[in-house]
């Protein structure tokens, strides 16, 4: 199925979570997990320093939603009704059927399954309600917890991209990550 390229993003179900578009009503559960240094320690963003920040932030994802330029789902957690981080599919390419997924979490949240819950969702959206073909992520060598998640959900490692990314006044090297249609549908035999 290919979804035109204008359309109301979908909210997203799992058992523990509810991904959904955000709003400028977010901002304090933003800002509560963006302004944490160590959620932000392997990001390409610097931690909110302000509620401006995050308001900031929410302004360009809203933006985002009218020009479909990101996917970009807010990850609440359902018995706590609370904004816990962002999962999305960005840099996409629809020429290639491709995507890459992207995502952040709080802190409080972190060992517990969550992260792999709201990607494979996404993934699942990604494969099932568009013509994407390929999905990858990208993470920086030491960050072996977004590495973990990849791999939990089926993700392939590609290899390592040298020097790939200019990160907060440093060059990056990058693991990569795939999935591809094929490989996700045997998984979900």
């Amino acid at each position: 199925m290919t979804l035109p390229l204008y359309f109301d993003l979908p909210t997203l179900e799992s058992d523990r979570l509810m991904l959904r578009k955000m709003s400028l009503e977010d901002a304090p559960d933003l800002f509560e997990y963006a302004s944490d240094p160590q959620v932000a320690q392997y990001t390409t963003w610097t931690p909110h320093q302000s509620l401006e920040d995050s308001y900031i932030f929410l302004n360009s994802i809203v933006e985002k939603y009218q020009t479909q330029e990101n996917w970009d789902w807010g990850i609440i957690h359902k018995s706590d009704c609370k904004l816990i981080g962002t999962c999305g599919l960005v840099n996409r390419v629809q020429a290639h059927h491709h995507a890459e997924i992207g995502y952040a979490l709080a802190r409080p949240y972190w060992g517990q399954g969550y992260m792999p819950e709201a990607v494979k969702t996404v993934v699942a959206f990604g494969f099932q309600e568009t013509d994407l073909n390929r999905i990858e992520g990208r993470c920086k060598l030491p960050n072996h917890a977004s590495a973990r998640v990849m791999e939990k959900i089926g993700m392939k490692f590609e290899g390592i991209l040298r020097q790939q990314m200019f990160i907060k006044g440093s060059f990056h090297d990058m693991k990569l990550y795939a999935i591809l249609r094929e490989d996700w549908e045997n998984l979900s035999k």
